[in-house]
């Protein structure tokens, strides 16, 4: 029987994956069917070193979901700056 993900509050936990001779990652099928990734599908790979202890991490999202979530901070910046100038305009 395959193990489900390990799901918390919209997180998942998909297992381990090894990188290949060539660098290559496979992503757990459950992972791939949840976040409907297809082959040749683009994917953009974000990463995080750490500033003093040299690992980091790394984040492989899908093209769309990474423009959806860009979209969305974009707004969510454009209200906080819009909420901050009327705020400042109040004191005045």
């Amino acid at each position: 029987m395959k193990e489900q993900a390990k799901k918390t509050s919209g997180q998942a936990f998909y297992g381990v994956a090894t990188i290949g001779t060539k660098g290559q990652v496979v992503i757990p099928a459950e992972a791939r069917e949840e976040m409907s990734i297809q082959p040749g599908d683009k994917v953009i790979v974000i990463g995080r070193q750490h500033p003093t202890k040299g690992f980091g991490m790394i984040c492989i999202c899908p093209v769309e979901s990474a423009e959806q979530f860009v979209n969305e901070l974009t707004s969510q910046i454009t209200r906080t700056q819009e909420a901050i100038k009327q705020a400042r305009s109040d004191n005045n």
